[in-house]
């Protein structure tokens, strides 16, 4: 065989570096082997934050290194997700409202009240928004996701395990400079760069990292243009300084910033409500947009079309930067003191058209400021039997936004048409809405009450400005000790302690609206009932009596009135301020069994902590603002073995959880409904194994289970659209006048019970100094119930997904050249939500994955 360079050599297993690299599952910063060194190799993790093999610690982590990532185009977060069974990573409403999940068990990021169920950290350092987490990874040189509770070592927000973006520092040797350039249907055109410069051998280095990314829409506005939304414009770069004033001591700088500035989300019409299925002659909001003038879609099939119509295209832009030190201090052969400082801020605004219809109704806007500061301190002590870590941690953020729900042209047609629909139900109380104002129009033109004022007028806002303050505490500690050669016991604490102040300020503006609480409340039942006995007869206005009547119809004379019978988020609300203090013991305890060089079994319990929060929507009056702390509890059998003869690796895990006071954001058409949902149950495991029945070929297979599902939850939302539709009611309404319903024994929206992965690479060589591979990676998604309701017409059927790559190294000139394709056979499905329309009962929108994608990739080193 023809000698490769080292980066390349192909030992059976240190092809599995490459072979992380398209189903990158949990192989990476693997060692460089010699080609007579035949088998698995060892794979190094920092998942208990020191450096560890893969094969010895009692955590379920899924590994893989920056050159695998790169060889397999995975360009962010949500293409990192087909390769990490368990984790799950979607975009929704924009770009700003970005979610990640792990054993089915993520957080909304629909309310800026709320923090991430996943840990995220980005070279030690914690990100609180997770949103900041969506842009392109480039120049990194590894990411484990760590599953399950890390409640000790990373307990800032993990009830549900970590993600650990490790990016490439200075360096003084060179040849860690790349440029790279890949090229894309939909116009995609990405570039990145980076380069270290030694300043002073040995002792200071820089490196300067770069990137781009731009890319047409994968989905068409009628109106607007074709490949409009849900586009790529990014672009960022990172700035490093490496010190190294002598053997003991190190300390890394990084400067880095980040922009997003796009046009997302296209969320197409999956489910019309022009006429109703099952009900003849029940129309809704689509006929009025029909009689609007607006473009009304069918639903169905139809949404494949990748089509929609709205009145102007979406805005979500995002800014993100920071400063991070990183000071490591080997105090003597046992003893290392860790610092990392961090300040980091991030700006997100986005501007939708919230009524998804190309009717001039309403948009929304959010415009938020986030500044975080936060300081670890750390010492590690490792010897031959006993290792540990004690830790302090520090964190504080400022959060500011400005929300507003503003209503455009033609809302307050529509609104009062809304309104008639819902009158609907009461006319065999005393008759129609239409009949109702016509009624008070011609009492008022006689002079009995004043003229009726304009409901819901255009150039209303409803808004609101929130400001968070937040700090948070830490002391924490964790040891390995051997009780023998086989046995290892670990233990781990965590003392945590959160405070939070929250203000809040609601305001409704509009013409002759200056604040809505000051109206007169409008009762429609009794309006109605008084104008139905006007029409009949039956109230005579020539006595005090009748006149005293009129007093039913005296809110409608003053602007505004119909806004509070829209919903939540029409409705006037009270401000508010208030405080929350908390904290909370986590921590972990294992026990592994090292039965021999190749087998290691082990049992662990552990529990996690995210805490509780203060709303920043618009609810409800009645409702409390302030919702509790999450809190979880896991255990975990797992085994990692190789069978080192037969060059195959099988590493599994099987899991229990249950999450307390699961902070629970699901939209129900007119409002989010935020709020502690009760108790979570997840059981399942993971399966990750590599084979190399021959040296040439590598087969990897991932599969997930999580069945999870709400032990209670007795104030749920309710189904909308399905009801709607058949007039069937949700069967968890416990009583008739109930406005919410027991999701209790239900599934949560978003996660799939069954996921699996099969990759299959074949490698080979083109010539003495051409190296090549080809890789097809085969994906199965179970179905996914798409909203909290777990609505009869909110469910994703099962899919799968191909990928295909043919990757090229030419040894010469140090180049890779990629020809590759994601979602090859373009299957079409929802990207694990969908949504009530607002004020549309009966509509369903929802968000597209991506179609088929294909391009060529050039990396050259140097």
């Amino acid at each position: 065989m023809p000698k490769l360079p080292n980066r390349l050599k192909r030992s059976p297993l240190a092809s599995l570096i490459t072979l992380s690299l398209a189903f990158n599952s949990g192989f990476s910063l693997a060692q460089a082997k010699t080609p007579e060194e035949k088998g698995l190799e060892t794979i190094t993790v920092t998942a208990q934050k020191r450096a560890q093999n893969l094969q010895e610690v009692p955590v379920s982590v899924t590994a893989f290194n920056g050159e695998a990532m790169a060889e397999a185009v995975i360009k962010d977060m949500y293409d990192l997700q087909t390769n990490v069974p368990g984790l799950g990573a979607f975009q929704s409403q924009s770009a700003t409202n970005s979610s990640f999940s792990i054993r089915g068990v993520g957080t909304s990021s629909q309310n800026f009240g709320l923090e991430s169920s996943v840990g995220l950290y980005v070279d030690g350092v914690y990100r609180a928004r997770q949103n900041s987490m969506i842009n392109n990874l480039v120049d990194v040189a590894a990411v484990e996701v760590l599953r399950g509770p890390q409640g000790t070592l990373f307990g800032k927000n993990t009830p549900s395990g970590a993600i650990l973006i490790s990016t490439v520092a200075p360096s003084h040797g060179g040849g860690d400079g790349f440029v790279e350039a890949t090229v894309g249907n939909y116009g995609l055109v990405n570039l990145s760069g980076a380069m270290s410069v030694s300043a002073i051998d040995d002792v200071l280095a820089f490196r300067a990292t770069g990137f781009s990314s731009n890319r047409d829409g994968t989905i068409s506005d009628v109106n607007l243009g074709e490949d409009t939304l849900n586009d790529r414009d990014r672009f960022g770069g990172r700035l490093q300084a490496l010190y190294t004033p002598n053997e003991d001591m190190s300390l890394r700088i990084i400067a880095d910033y980040a922009e997003i500035d796009e046009i997302c989300c296209g969320a197409p019409v999956q489910l019309s409500n022009f006429e109703a299925n099952e009900i003849p002659g029940k129309f809704g909001t689509d006929a009025a947009i029909d009689q609007l003038g607006g473009t009304r879609f069918s639903g169905g099939e139809a949404f494949y079309d990748r089509e929609v119509a709205v009145s102007f295209l979406p805005v979500a832009t995002m800014k993100d930067r920071g400063i991070s030190a990183e000071f490591d201090w080997n105090l003597d052969e046992n003893y290392t003191f860790v610092s990392i400082s961090a300040y980091r801020a991030f700006d997100s605004y986005d501007n939708i058209d919230s009524d998804f219809t190309d009717a001039d109704l309403f948009g929304t806007s959010n415009d938020s400021q986030q500044n975080s500061f936060s300081q670890e301190f750390r010492l590690d002590y490792t010897s031959e039997d006993l290792n540990f870590i004690l830790g302090a941690y520090y964190f504080t953020q400022d959060l500011d936004l400005e929300y507003s729900l503003y209503t455009d042209t033609i809302f307050d047609g529509f609104a009062l048409g809304v309104l008639g629909q819902n009158v609907d139900a009461l006319t065999g109380v005393a008759g129609s809405f239409s009949s109702l104002l016509g009624g008070i129009d011609g009492l008022a033109s006689v002079g009995l009450i004043a003229p009726r004022a304009a409901g819901a007028p255009a150039g209303t806002g409803f808004n609101h400005v929130a400001e968070q303050e937040h700090k948070s505490y830490a002391i924490f500690g964790q040891f390995d000790y051997k009780l023998s050669d086989e046995f290892t016991l670990t233990a781990g604490l965590r003392f945590t302690k959160e405070k939070k102040d929250l203000l809040t300020v609601f305001t409704e503006v509009g013409p002759d609206i200056n604040g809505l609480a000051g109206n007169t409340p409008v009762d429609l039942v009794a309006a109605l009932t008084t104008a139905g006995g006007i029409a009949a007869g039956a109230i005579d206005l020539t006595t005090a009596a009748g006149q005293a009547t009129l007093v039913n119809f005296q809110g409608f004379s003053e602007a505004g009135w119909a806004f509070p019978l829209l919903g939540t988020t029409t409705s006037p609300r009270s401000n508010i301020q208030e405080s929350l203090s908390d904290d909370q013991i986590s921590g972990t305890l294992k026990l592994s069994y090292q039965a021999d060089s190749d087998t290691l079994l082990y049992a662990s319990y552990g529990n996690g902590y995210k805490s509780g929060g203060t709303n920043t929507d618009r609810i409800a009056v009645g409702f409390n603002p302030i919702f509790d702390a999450e809190t979880s509890q896991s255990f975990e059998l797992g085994i990692k073995k190789d069978f080192r003869e037969q060059n195959l690796r099988v590493n599994a895990a099987a899991h229990y959880t249950t999450v307390d006071d699961f902070q629970a954001n699901t939209f129900t058409g007119n409002g989010f409904n935020l709020q502690n949902a009760g108790d979570y149950e997840i059981s399942g495991m993971e399966l990750e194994a590599t084979w190399l029945p021959v040296e040439s070929v590598e087969v990897h297979l991932g599969y997930a289970l999580v069945n999870a599902e709400y032990k209670t939850f007795e104030a749920g939302n309710c189904w909308t659209a399905y009801t709607w539709h058949t007039g069937i009611d949700d069967p968890g309404r416990v009583n008739p006048d109930d406005n919410f319903c027991d999701r209790s024994g239900d599934r949560p929206g978003g996660e799939p019970e069954n996921y699996a992965v099969l990759s299959v690479k074949k490698d080979f060589e083109l010539s003495d100094s051409i190296y090549a591979y080809i890789q097809g990676e085969f994906s199965y998604t179970g179905d996914v119930i798409l909203d909290g309701s777990n609505d009869p017409y909110a469910v994703q059927d099962s899919y799968n997904i191909l990928n295909l790559r043919l990757f090229m190294n030419f040894t010469e000139y140090d180049m890779d050249v990629i020809l590759w394709g994601r979602n090859v056979l373009d299957e079409e499905y929802i990207n694990r939500t969908n949504f009530n329309t607002p004020l549309q009962e009966g509509k369903l929108n929802a968000y597209m994955a991506e179609p088929a994608t294909y391009g060529i990739t050039l990396k050259k080193r140097f």
